[in-house]
């Protein structure tokens, strides 16, 4: 789906909204209520009046992590196009950064490289070939092996002579891309529902349909009525300038939430999820049955129009480049119409877009007040 909007400049969120003026606070975004065919604009600490009592908000728990890491390519391979990448000339190094995407079930992880520049990363470059070795800090060497998929060569399969999130954790920092202004500590990149892994995996990029939520703003909600139901899926690295269909993820659904969205269901609440990745892991723990079942590993299920949903009945989602295959999902739950409508609307009134940006509530129609 390309949604028939252009996203000025200007509208990409540089800073976190507590960084942007005196007395804001992460529930200062605007949300953005999509119902049906009406758009109606608020401050997301508004949630709970939009919002009814036997509401379930489906959250996502994972962490972020701080998944760059700086790297040199010992033999300088630097591709005649790349024109960001920085050669230490003195010993012939090229300068990459490396995105650590996505744990595998062997042991090896799905890596990005891109080019360093400022502080930030920019364009992804070419992984590979197979046996090309990225010297990271503490003499820790990784080997690229083989593509992650036969359509893109981004991402690469690669093993590490080290643990990766000891790695991450001395030396790594969040992922950060050129729209935004500077670094920010990873504090900046958890959500209030994030939980550390017992293996100490997260996300690659934050959940960042969660960021606006406090602590305060979630006892009022459940102090509204509304219920959460936890679950799990580790996001990884996704291209802002190729926007590719998500690729197998790990996540989990404990039991307690899929008994909580069953009753939620069978008592006549709307299941909201907040986030496309908590779309993801409920839509691929249903069954034939539509019944919701406990379950965990790595699912490559692609929420599509044409194969719709069958759990979740709305979404609070941020704003997406209008080629993003993320919205695909979005219109899968709402519709392409109102959609289209939302997006026009979040352009003619000056939305911020991105991890930093405002916030999108999507209702059908069948579920309005």
């Amino acid at each position: 789906m390309t949604v028939a909007v252009r996203v000025p400049e200007g509208l990409h969120a540089a800073l976190p909204v507590e960084q942007r003026g005196r007395g804001l606070r992460r529930d200062s975004v605007r949300l953005l209520l999509s119902r049906g065919t009406q758009v109606s604009h608020h401050v997301f600490r508004e949630l709970p009046d939009l919002l009814r009592a036997g509401d379930l908000l489906v959250v996502n728990t994972s962490p972020t992590l701080a998944a760059a890491v700086d790297g040199r390519l010992p033999h300088a391979r630097v591709d005649e196009d790349a024109v960001h990448a920085r050669v230490d000339e003195q010993k012939g190094h090229a300068r990459v950064v490396v995105h650590f995407s996505t744990l595998g079930e062997d042991g090896r992880w799905a890596v990005e490289m891109r080019d360093p520049e400022a502080g930030g990363t920019t364009r992804a470059r070419a992984g590979g070939p197979a046996g090309e070795v990225v010297e990271l800090p503490g003499g820790v060497r990784l080997v690229c092996e083989e593509p992650l998929s036969a359509d893109s060569g981004r991402l690469w399969w690669a093993r590490v002579s080290a643990d990766v999130p000891r790695l991450l954790r001395r030396h790594g920092r969040p992922i950060r891309y050129s729209y935004t202004e500077r670094d920010q500590p990873l504090s900046a990149y958890q959500t209030v529902f994030a939980l550390p892994s017992a293996d100490g995996t997260g996300s690659a990029e934050m959940p960042s349909a969660a960021r606006p939520f406090t602590a305060r703003l979630v006892a009022r909600l459940v102090s509204r009525g509304v219920q959460f139901a936890p679950v799990r899926l580790h996001t990884g690295v996704a291209s802002p300038e190729v926007h590719e269909p998500p690729y197998p993820e790990r996540f989990e659904v404990p039991e307690a939430s899929a008994r909580l969205i069953n009753a939620a269901r069978a008592g006549g609440g709307r299941v909201l999820a907040v986030g496309t990745t908590a779309v993801r892991a409920v839509e691929s723990a249903v069954g034939p049955d539509g019944v919701v079942r406990a379950a965990a590993g790595r699912t490559d299920l692609v929420v599509t129009p044409e194969r719709g949903v069958r759990v979740v009945d709305g979404l609070l989602t941020g704003l997406h480049e209008p080629e993003a295959s993320h919205l695909l999902m979005l219109e899968a739950v709402a519709g392409r119409a109102a959609v289209e409508r939302g997006y026009a609307e979040a352009v003619r009134h000056l939305y911020l877009w991105h991890e930093f940006g405002d916030v999108h509530l999507l209702l059908p129609d069948e579920f309005a007040h």
